[in-house]
């Protein structure tokens, strides 16, 4: 039986994107040895989404791809206020999706990925969502 989803972030200095989840984003983990730390992310939900579409103009645009991480909030401009004032920054703006409010969070020692507030009801969050199919 499947427990947990475990992600995991790749990073040129990672160090500072360590210090970045446990300082800035607070998330609570334990260090497995010789600092290597396990971070708990708390409830999770898997997408699947096309490595590739058609543009507006009948273009074929594609990722690059295989694997994404975003973070999930309830209050975006709330949670970039807060992660503002531990030190985060973001690229861009906040952005209207079909599926949500979304901005590029920055992560020292890494790249950058994707906060949002969705704009649907996270499954994530069901005790025991009805099946769609």
């Amino acid at each position: 039986m499947i427990t947990a989803l475990h992600t995991l972030v790749y990073a040129d200095d990672p160090d500072a994107a360590r210090a970045f989840f446990r300082d800035v984003l607070r998330l609570p983990g334990v260090d497995t040895g010789g600092g290597w730390l396990i971070f708990r992310t708390g409830p999770s939900e898997l997408g699947v989404h096309p490595a590739s579409w058609e543009d507006v103009g009948g273009g074929s645009i594609g990722t690059g791809q295989h694997f994404d991480l975003s973070l999930m909030c309830d209050d975006l401009e709330a949670t970039m206020a807060e992660l503002g004032e531990r030190g985060a920054e973001f690229d861009g703006e906040v952005e209207q999706q079909p599926w949500g409010r979304t901005v590029r969070l920055r992560v020292p020692g890494a790249r950058s990925m994707l906060l949002y507030q969705p704009a649907y009801r996270p499954p994530a969050f069901e005790d025991e969502p009805e099946p769609m199919w």
